[in-house]
């Protein structure tokens, strides 16, 4: 039988590979688990922290709002817990005009080589 290509197959990663994901040090995503509550790894047996793909994508919103925006965490908490929808919304389209934008960048590159 294949297998589903949509389906992931890791369930957990430890906070060394999410600070990896998002170049940011540890002690920031530990920071952050206390400033917002909707992040909450798991803790293995020797206590390492491991984060769900929903953990994951809160962080992704919370790095946007608080690293890409320059918003104070205060104002990021009070967003997310106002507009969450909105607010994910908003990350989502910023990070695909960040990808489209990218592409363009690579292929005028390309045309640039070509003359």
């Amino acid at each position: 039988m294949p297998l589903n290509p949509n389906k992931d197959l890791k369930q957990f990663y430890s906070i060394a590979e999410v600070s990896k994901m998002f170049n940011l040090p540890a002690s920031l995503l530990r920071y952050w688990e206390k400033e917002f509550p909707t992040i909450h790894p798991r803790k293995s047996g020797n206590n390492v922290r491991m984060y769900t793909k929903e953990d994951i994508e809160e962080i992704r919103l919370i790095n946007d709002l608080v690293k890409v925006r320059n918003m104070k965490l205060a104002a990021a908490r009070e967003l997310i817990q106002r507009n969450r929808e909105g607010a994910k919304n908003s990350s989502d389209l910023m990070s695909r005009l960040t990808d489209v934008r990218q592409q363009l960048l690579d292929i005028k590159h390309e045309l640039d080589a070509l003359v």
